[in-house]
């Protein structure tokens, strides 16, 4: 685990899937043919959180020029700026069942702020990364 530090929040715009897990590839597919930018071109985020012990999972692409939300009709996100704890994940496309582990070994270390939601940051096709704000 490594920490970071995100010296800007992130504006982002995206959809919440209501069928977790499942719905997850075809919600990121949806925002990549309605902004036209594949992953590398843009950066793409699963927002995600726990309410009333059900998980939140949000798919969310950054928002290159403002306006792009209303444009395509899609909720806002703001992703914070600070300090994160952080695990890089490559090969990602080929490991998306053990990045739930990941959150948990990040939560487990005791140094990430668990009121935050935890970010998947989709930087391209092969890499990703597991973050959570940290304390």
């Amino acid at each position: 685990m490594e920490k970071m530090n995100l010296k800007n929040s992130i504006k982002a715009f995206g959809l919440r899937v209501n069928s977790f897990p499942n719905g997850i590839q075809q919600a990121f597919e949806e925002l990549i043919e309605k902004t036209g930018d594949k992953a590398g071109e843009r950066n793409y985020y699963g927002i995600s959180y726990m309410e009333n012990g059900n998980m939140i999972y949000n798919a969310a692409a950054e928002e290159k020029q403002a306006g792009e939300a209303e444009k395509f009709n899609y909720k806002t996100f703001t992703i914070e700026s600070g300090d994160y704890v952080t695990e890089k994940l490559d090969d990602w496309q080929s490991k998306t069942n053990c990045i739930k582990d990941i959150f948990q070994k990040i939560i487990d270390d005791g140094k990430a702020d668990t009121t935050k939601p935890a970010v998947e940051w989709y930087k391209n096709d092969k890499e990703m990364l597991c973050m959570i704000k940290a304390k």
